[in-house]
């Protein structure tokens, strides 16, 4: 070869053409996230991890409640033990009362702006809104006193308490006191709420799923001091981990779970009931029912007068909630969790069967197993499913999940996979944030958008493993977590849009904010930028630093990068921390071949912009661009174009270099551009004149020195007859009518119908 000679490609100097007339473009999205994210400290390191210095309080517990079935309250008292772990002394505490949200001088009933007649409501609906009073369902605080029985001074602000303490709390050190209260319980599907009651007309009984019933300590750390944010209704809690002993006092005639171990059930279940709950720890296979739909029927006539106490203890957990009613069936099976067995548990009344006896335990069985494979092994001795109509909650290894078939037990498949859906979601929740303790009153997608994400990929599983359950379907049609089922969010008017690193009272749509758009953002990341492997090996290792502590957004951030050697600052800032959208688009897709002589463009850039003179091109290889009517071309400009290499190859490489050499006989140039603000990959499908289709992946760093356009160069020895941009719909793009060459006609929505119509 000719070392003398220098080769330059037409293409090259069009770039330069391009780079030269250019503005100076903006680089900001590849910048390094140093201003959103807080100082690396001795609590929280720059890798993501927990730092030597890490500390979290405790708030231990021991509770007495009662259930007033008759008039519908609860009364309790409780002794709290607080140990102050952190470096600080403490003057004061802050205690949640959350049922004040339902107070009647609650501010978060005037606090939205939207308050406006509609054009209909239902009866109950009508009635809360227009007719009789108010339902009044806050707190009563009757003491907050010492052990010594002093009493404490405590101010009440809201949903939070302060109590003021007699003496500061040094590190190390415990302080324990008691609170009396009582408060009226709320009617689920009048009043609203996540716990409550719900009474069946048809035999004047009630189920009630009983949850924030508690005054309950706020988070203390270091990052927020005391979190003690109000509790407005969306946002939902910052709870310290904890151990408790609760006793709760219900009819007789009630079958009751809840969070934690029950050590007194040889008093509360029957001889029967006990037989068959030993049966169901060696069941692995199948649940076994402990409380048959036919026991209920004749429990729901008793309405006995006498009481139970049901006692639990519950350790390392954050929160505490039961479920209760002489309704319930129950039923059990065990799980197999690393070397421990769990037992997978649903609760509910005849009315939910019978979806619930046929779908309920296996899915969370299912459940328990795809997220400890995932993230750790499930560290409790049980998991609940509660039947709840209208409603999905999450507790520490109980949870309330909607889904009721119709009287006569019909039921749409809308609704049946509507309830394993919100089993899988709600199980989830006890990994994240039971367990993975974050910020839910800050950040509502730590929870609720990471758990809906691997919700996804659970019920991708589940339905791999139960084909017969959703048949006719091909996979389990999951409604949020595949890319495209945001784009309609993604799209709407950015004045209704907020970043998903928002406090989930500040949103417009707190659905697709905290739940669809991070778990689609996290479904992106994990298939299309980082890949499967990378990125489970790093949501393992997030998932295992900081169970059972307490995660913020940059400690999940750090950790998929620190163990993943991905650059991922671009990824967080515009999914996270903007309302960005993706529009990628193909503006041009030009061919060139060979051509003896230079372009008019060339021939303006070397002699009039840069000076060289005619003399000094002899040395070079031109490329000039094919006419738009391919067809025309196809039989002059190739055979020039293999004339000319031909010459060139025998001029400057030997018959065995010529051989190896893999020449070209089509050369082309793709420009993207990026109508959207959000960088992604570019993904591509080219098909060629033979039939064949080549799939090609850009990173999304092509973005990063021009945020405006992106070009692309490509060889082959076959022609391209067209470029599919975004082919499977894997990063959102919110248009597609711009993502093919040649352009496709769009049909429109009108023209699909009119050929669905015949006639």
């Amino acid at each position: 070869m000719n070392n003398n000679l220098s080769i330059f490609i037409f293409a090259f100097f069009l770039f330069c053409l391009n780079a030269f007339s250019q503005e100076k473009i903006n680089t900001n999205k590849f910048r390094q996230l140093n201003q959103e994210f807080s100082s690396p400290n001795m609590f929280r390191t720059a890798s993501g991890a927990p730092g030597p210095e890490y500390y979290q309080q405790q708030a231990d517990y021991k509770i007495n409640i009662e259930l007033d079935d008759i008039n519908k309250k609860i009364y309790g008292d409780e002794i709290i033990t607080y140990t102050n772990n952190s470096p600080e002394k403490l003057d004061y505490l802050w205690v949640q009362l959350d049922q004040n949200l339902r107070s009647k001088d609650s501010q978060s009933l005037i606090h939205d702006s939207d308050n406006s007649i509609q054009p209909a409501y239902i009866p109950d609906t009508f009635d809360d809104e227009f007719l009789g009073e108010s339902f009044d369902g806050g707190f009563n605080i009757e003491y907050v006193k010492s052990l010594d029985n002093k009493n404490l001074d405590f101010f009440i602000n809201q949903t939070m308490m302060r109590i003021d303490l007699p003496n500061p709390i040094a590190t190390g050190q415990s302080f324990s006191f008691k609170i009396k209260w009582w408060y009226n319980i709320n009617n689920r599907l009048v009043d609203r709420g996540r716990s409550g009651y719900e009474t069946f007309p048809n035999d004047d009984n009630r189920a009630y799923t009983i949850a924030q019933f508690f005054p309950r300590m706020c988070v203390y750390d270091e990052v927020e001091g005391w979190q003690n944010y109000q509790f407005w209704g969306d946002g939902e809690f910052a709870l310290p981990f904890g151990n408790y002993e609760v006793n709760i006092t219900v009819p007789a005639d009630h079958i009751l779970e809840a969070t934690g171990e029950l050590i007194n059930r040889k008093e509360v279940y029957s001889k029967e009931m006990l037989k068959r709950y030993n049966r169901a720890k060696k069941s692995y296979d199948k649940p076994v029912i402990i409380v048959s739909q036919e026991e209920a029927e004749i429990a729901e006539k008793s309405f006995s007068n006498s009481k139970k106490t049901w006692k639990f203890i519950a350790k390392n957990v954050r929160d505490f909630a039961f479920a209760t009613s002489r309704k319930y069936i129950l039923d059990m099976m065990a799980v197999k969790i690393g070397n421990d067995d769990v037992m997978a548990v649903s609760l509910y009344p005849k009315e939910g069967n019978p979806m619930w006896e046929d779908f309920s335990t296996i899915t969370v069985v299912e459940t328990l197993k795809f997220y400890s494979d995932y993230t750790f092994n499930y560290p409790y001795h049980k998991a609940v499913s509660v039947h709840a109509h209208r409603v999905g909650m999450e507790y520490p290894m109980i949870c309330f999940n909607f889904g009721r078939p119709n009287i006569d037990g019909s039921y749409s498949d809308d609704e049946k996979f509507g309830m394993i859906g919100v089993i899988i979601h709600e199980i989830g929740h006890f990994f994240f944030p039971m367990i993975v303790n974050s910020d839910e009153r800050q950040w509502a997608w730590m929870d609720e958008g990471i758990n809906t994400f691997v919700q996804y990929l659970a019920e991708q599983e589940f339905g791999k493993k139960y084909p017969d359950i959703i048949y006719p379907y091909k996979n389990f049609p999951s409604d949020r977590g595949p890319a495209e089922l945001i784009v309609d969010y993604m799209s709407v008017d950015q004045n209704f849009l907020a970043p998903i690193m928002s406090n989930p009272e500040n949103v417009y749509s707190l659905g697709p904010n905290a739940y669809g758009k991070p778990a689609t953002a996290l479904n992106i990341l994990r298939e299309t930028v980082m890949g499967k492997d990378l990125f489970d090996y790093a949501f393992k290792k997030y998932s295992n630093r900081w169970k059972f502590k307490h995660p913020t957004p940059e400690d999940f951030f750090r950790t998929m990068e620190d163990a993943s050697a991905v650059d991922l600052d671009w990824f967080w800032r515009g999914w996270f921390y903007t309302t960005d959208y993706v529009d990628i688009a193909i503006k041009e897709v030009k061919e060139y071949f060979v051509s003896p002589n230079p372009s008019e463009e060339f021939k303006k850039l070397m002699i009039e912009e840069m000076g060289i003179p005619r003399n000094r091109w002899r040395s070079l290889i031109f490329l000039d661009q094919l006419e738009n009517d391919l067809e025309n071309n196809k039989e002059n400009q190739p055979t020039e174009n293999s004339k000319l290499l031909n010459n060139y190859l025998k001029e400057n490489y030997s018959k065995e270099q010529i051989e190896n050499l893999n020449v070209p006989n089509f050369y082309y140039e793709i420009i993207f551009e990026k109508p959207g603000g959000l960088v992604m990959p570019i993904i591509i499908d080219i098909e060629y004149d033979d039939g064949t289709i080549e799939r090609k992946k850009y990173p999304a760093q092509v973005w990063r020195k021009n945020d405006l356009e992106v070009r692309k160069v490509l060889t082959s020895d076959k022609r391209i007859l067209s470029v599919n941009l975004d082919p499977d719909k894997e990063t959102a793009d919110i248009d597609t009518s711009n993502n093919s060459w040649p352009e496709k006609e769009i049909e429109s929505e009108f023209d699909k119908f009119k050929s669905k119509i015949k006639g």
